[in-house]
């Protein structure tokens, strides 16, 4: 996208940040209250548990000067500040834990569902792009990489920044040198493990994206498992997924071996450390220069410093993962909007179904135009059908349509109203579709055929089912209008979805109808009775229908013949018969009602 274009979203999206600290920032902000208290709640953790040394170092001063009976005497401020520091940390902590418990879930649905709503908004061209399971798969791990994100921050990063700041602190005053040398140590081991942990962030965010690869194949071989069934073509899908998993097993090896590489120069700054300390805490011990306190003191706080330290470069590279698993959800996800209404959009209200194509140039790649300037104008209440080859342009006219994409020129007029200046609800709303191949939700028979209009009752449910012929075999399920369909529909045949979709759409009951081989999946006498039972609902509706068997649209009002993206025949059926053209070869040469190949029809 070039620097100067405004990124162009939906008005009803989310106004997600693109940059990655932005983004996490938007999901957090609500929770900022919780949050600040989480950070009190691990800073009291955190000094507690650096300070129980500190106590050790008191206890063992105290036993050094006591004799006799006085011993448990002078050891009781010691033993009482070193109980109260490890309930303050117990007490600290699971305060903090119980914060998270509360921040967590709702963080993650926060997350997801900001990402949801914005990827709804996406255009058709979009998801016809991307795996579907791909997509779920990604929202799902940027959401939780958010919560790991932020629990990084502040369950590991902030608390070990306290760590060192106190132990540091104490140890300065034990003795400077010692202090210097404890504080020398974090700052290169920290700084080192930064740099390192960025080095390894490319490949953290290619073993992200090669697993959502991956996901997304799984997907969509199990989707169509029927498929490879009965290509007997079982041993090819795992074959094929097994180079899939080959090249995630092959990007995790190179992530993994760089963060084993990091390991080995934590374990080796860690030993380096535990030695140096103790060596020089001996030599001051000997030179008189610290007491058994002290050099205990410096000992303990220098193997929890090893400790957090070892934690910190885990986190590290964890962290960074986290962040790549973010930044390819937002580079997939969160992306311009192709298609989203104007500013001053105005809700389309049809009251007579006039449809308008006015100079209207298209092509899905701009330079390969399917339209050039198009002009065709269908009158109120007129049923029309759109017939000729695969390619034509009956599909894109429909699309076109519907919104699914713009034109790059002219426009499309629904009632005398620009569609591109109209809420894109409103025109959805009030035109219905059924498609060749339906989509149906893996929800109750009800539901489906309710999402024509959510608010009606059962009886009008049923009334549209069987003006569809669907209440029959529905009645026969187990569960009836309760029944579960599967996923998109599979546990319905091809004619018993097909008249579900139908009855989605009676039960709509929208002003403008388009039907896409609405009929194909069904057998004759059934299609002819559902095709009565239409014509009855259509009434007097603006219907479009696209047809490859010319005899379901035969009896339509007017008959539109596309050609390579141009109308070269209007009329009824038999003017276009008279005219001995196009429509006349195409209903004389075609096998049992459906048209010819097209390259038969060139050669005739």
């Amino acid at each position: 996208m070039p620097k100067n274009t405004p990124f162009q979203r939906a008005a009803d999206a989310p106004d997600l940040p693109t940059s990655l600290v932005k983004f996490i920032f938007y999901c957090v902000v609500r929770f900022r209250g919780l949050i600040l208290l989480m950070l009190i709640l691990e800073t009291g953790q955190a000094v507690g548990g650096i300070l129980v040394p500190y106590a050790i170092k008191a206890i063992m001063d105290g036993v050094a000067h006591s004799s006799g009976g006085a011993v448990w005497e002078n050891l009781r401020g010691p033993l009482l500040l070193l109980a109260g520091l490890s309930s303050a940390e117990i007490l600290f902590s699971r305060a903090s834990g119980a914060v998270l418990i509360i921040i967590a879930p709702r963080l993650r649905k926060r997350t997801t569902k900001a990402l949801y709503a914005y990827l709804q908004y996406h255009a058709p061209r979009y998801f016809g792009s991307h795996f579907a399971g791909a997509l779920a798969h990604r929202i799902g791990e940027t959401a939780m990489s958010v919560n790991h994100t932020v629990w990084a921050i502040l369950c590991d990063f902030w608390p070990i920044l306290i760590t060192f700041a106190v132990s540091t602190t104490l140890l300065l005053k034990v003795h400077q040198g010692l202090g210097l040398l404890v504080a020398a140590w974090v700052f290169v081991y920290v700084s080192l493990s930064y740099w390192l942990a960025t080095r390894c962030q490319p490949y953290a965010q290619s073993y992200a994206a090669t697993r959502s690869q991956v996901n997304g194949k799984i997907v969509d071989s199990v989707t169509n498992i029927l498929n490879a069934k009965l290509f007997a073509r079982l041993q090819f899908e795992r074959a094929y997924l097994d180079g899939f998993l080959e090249t995630e097993v092959q990007t995790a090896r190179r992530t993994f071996w760089y963060m084993e590489r990091v390991r080995w120069f934590q374990f080796i700054a860690a030993a380096l450390l535990k030695v140096g300390t103790v060596y020089y805490a001996l030599t001051l011990w000997d030179s008189g220069l610290i007491g058994v306190g002290d050099f205990t003191m410096s000992i303990g706080l220098a193997l929890l410093i090893i400790s957090d330290a070892r934690n910190l470069s885990r986190r590290f590279l964890e962290f960074f993962e986290y962040v790549g698993n973010i930044a390819n959800g937002l580079y997939t996800i969160v992306k311009p909007h192709e298609i989203v209404d104007a500013q001053d959009a105005l809700p389309l209200t049809i009251t007579q179904g006039r449809i308008e194509f006015r100079k209207v140039c298209f092509g899905y790649d701009p330079q390969q135009p399917v339209f050039n300037d198009l002009n065709v104008v269908i009158e109120p209440g007129q049923r029309v059908g759109l017939v000729g080859f695969s390619g034509s342009g009956k599909s894109t006219f429909v699309g076109l349509m519907l919104r699914n994409y713009e034109p790059q020129s002219g426009q499309i007029l629904i009632d005398g109203m620009d569609i591109q200046k109209v809420l894109q609800d409103s025109l959805h709303e009030q035109v219905s579709l059924i498609p060749q191949d339906p989509s149906l939700f893996h929800r109750s028979l009800k539901e489906n055929i309710a999402y024509g209009r959510l608010t009606v009752d059962d009886d009008a449910i049923q009334a549209a089912a069987h003006l569809a012929h669907a209440d029959d075999f529905i009645r026969v399920m187990p569960e009836g209008y309760d029944s579960l369909v599967g996923e998109r529909g599979v546990k319905l045949s091809g004619g018993q979805r097909q008249r579900v979709a139908i009855a989605r759409v009676i039960l709509k009951d929208a002003p403008i109808l388009i039907l896409d081989e609405a009929t194909s999946s069904l057998d004759s006498v059934t299609e002819k009775t559902i095709q009565e039972n239409l014509d009855r609902a259509m009434g007097r509706k603006t219907v479009i229908a696209i047809a490859h068997r010319l005899s379901t649209i035969a009896h339509l009002d007017r008959i539109l013949v596309f050609d390579q993206g141009r109308i070269v025949e209007d009329g009824e059926h038999h003017q276009l018969l008279d005219q001995q053209g196009v429509y006349y070869r195409l209903w004389t040469m075609q096998a049992g009602g459906f048209l010819p190949d097209e390259a038969e029809m060139r050669v005739y």
